[in-house]
């Protein structure tokens, strides 16, 4: 898991900030491409810093997108967190 605020201190190639509606673009771009590619929404672990500790209301709004059932956002959270370190597992396994 990591914060958004983490996250953004080790993004080089821009100056962004974890607020910033371009880290927005830029998660949904990583998890719908993950997605595609079978592997889950890689971005289920960037998290708030503080307060749930849960993905932000973009993650549940791509997830909602892309089909997963968003009635119940802590189980969506943790299911999707599940299928993320399954497939990390597997591919770890691989190598």
């Amino acid at each position: 898991m990591i914060t958004y605020s983490e996250l953004v201190q080790h993004i080089r190639s821009i100056t962004i900030g974890p607020h910033d509606p371009r880290l927005d673009h830029l998660l949904g771009e990583i998890s719908s491409d993950e997605n595609t590619a079978g592997r889950g929404m890689l971005t289920v672990l960037v998290v708030h810093k503080a307060g749930d500790m849960e993905p932000g209301r973009g993650f549940y709004k791509l997830a909602r997108s892309l089909g997963r059932d968003t009635s119940d956002l802590k189980k969506c959270w943790v299911d999707e967190l599940h299928r993320v370190h399954k497939e990390q597992a597997a591919q770890s396994s691989n190598v």
